[in-house]
């Protein structure tokens, strides 16, 4: 954890001395040098911009895979400039591309195409979410890569796949979530869909490339495999996340319909509004837990109330459960309501806000919000890394590069001369 986090705990009497020997003491808050960490010794080549690709090739850099991403030499990644933008570079940048080396390559030209082919012969895995037959185009199918570099993992996020008569389409998160079904369960019966606040198909999309690639490399290394390609299509990463909604149609014609902030069929959890306006998210569909609930609201008799024993009973009465929590939770204020909650051992939570997560101990005790600087100097805090590895965590080593800031050291890896090198920079290929 930064010194700076440790000292703004120290110096709230609300934080124990004991919460901050337990920080100091965590093994999951230590960093690993990027060479000690586990995907060390992997190169990375990303061809991806804005976020599934980029989120994909950030989880490789953060634990130790050498990740070098090619930018276009005029403007780079439109994410460069995405969201609230501090001295012309948007700060999500310096989180999404934190450990990431800036290689500026012009891919119309053949000189451009001539070093990514180098880079590629020797990477491990390549990530790209272009529309399905752009890199056929520029004389960069898999045929090729594959003949180049048998050992490369090629991870291809697109919003169809790479098959289908949609394949060709463009495909935005916002298109993935939509045709995936999250979008039609989320909201109010009464009011039309609703997104949730971020990106979320484009990052669940990454996570699957991540994992799809370190499955291709276990075959690769411990097998005796080859590379093959991780095809990720964005609607299917959200589909897949649609729990039992597939049988439940196909067995019963059940089609999941919005709910707003209840589970249907699990019951009771939900949100409720406190007396200060506030709100508290409470999990309470456990048999015991429910129990435990309502004895600590003081209603016995429902605790003790053997239709309410188990779930189905409790959701055959889900309105007047929900009425009975809705009338205790107004009559406390959140705190209350939380202590209360948190004695009783439910689950329970206030909705947090980015405000409650910087002073939240849980959130500072996980190193979940570490510190580094901007170009300029000035300290800002970016998210922390998952997942937490005890023996060889990842980590945030620089943020976010200028654009081509590594480009001259990346061609003389090459084997490119400081005069080659300024000739590809006067053609406008770098």
């Amino acid at each position: 954890m930064a010194i700076d986090g440790l000292a703004q705990m120290a110096g709230n009497a609300a934080y124990t001395i004991e919460v901050l020997i337990g920080i100091l003491l965590n093994p999951f808050n230590q960093r690993a040098p990027m060479s000690e960490r586990p995907l060390a010794g992997l190169k990375v080549i990303e061809l991806g911009t804005l976020i599934a690709g980029p989120f994909a090739a950030r989880i490789c850099a953060e634990f130790g895979a050498e990740v070098i991403k090619v930018e276009a030499p005029n403007g780079g990644d439109p994410l460069r400039k995405w969201r609230k933008v501090y001295e012309g570079t948007s700060l999500w940048w310096f989180v999404q591309a934190r450990n990431k080396q800036s290689l500026t390559l012009n891919l119309k030209s053949p000189d451009g195409i001539q070093i990514l082919k180098q880079l590629l012969a020797e990477a491990d895995i390549l990530i790209e979410n272009f529309r399905p037959g752009t890199l056929e185009k520029l004389g960069l199918g898999w045929d090729v890569l594959h003949a180049l570099n048998p050992g490369l993992v090629m991870v291809r996020l697109s919003g169809f796949g790479q098959s289908g008569p949609l394949k060709d389409q463009p495909g935005f998160g916002a298109v993935g979530e939509s045709m995936g079904g999250l979008r039609y369960i989320t909201g109010f019966a009464d009011r039309p869909p609703v997104r949730t606040g971020i990106s979320i198909g484009d990052s669940i999309a990454a996570l699957f490339g991540v994992i799809g690639a370190l499955m291709a490399l276990r075959e690769r290394e411990v097998r005796g495999g080859k590379g093959q390609i991780v095809d990720v299509a964005l609607y299917e990463a959200v589909f897949a996340m649609m729990e039992s909604m597939v049988p439940e149609f196909d067995v019963m014609g059940f089609v999941r319909e919005r709910s707003g902030n209840i589970m249907p069929g699990i019951t009771p959890s939900s949100i409720h509004t406190c007396a200060d306006g506030q709100a508290v998210q409470i999990g309470a569909n456990g048999d015991a837990i429910f129990q435990r609930f309502m004895r600590a609201i003081g209603r016995a008799d429902l605790a003790d109330d053997p239709q309410l024993a188990d779930n189905a009973g409790r959701d055959a009465r889900r309105d007047e459960l929900y009425q009975i929590i809705d009338a205790w939770a107004a009559s406390l204020p959140l705190d209350e309501a939380l202590a209360l909650l948190n004695a009783a051992e439910v689950p329970a939570s206030r909705i947090y806000s980015v405000a409650d997560m910087f002073r939240d101990p849980q959130f500072l005790a996980r190193d979940m919000l570490i510190e580094d600087k901007l170009p300029d100097g000035k300290p800002f805090k970016m998210p922390g890394i998952v997942p937490k590895l005890s023996a060889t965590p990842g980590g945030s080593d620089w943020v976010g590069p200028a654009l081509g800031e590594h480009t001259d050291a990346l061609l003389a890896q090459l084997g490119y001369s400081p005069e080659q090198i300024a000739d590809l920079r006067q053609q406008g290929v770098v």
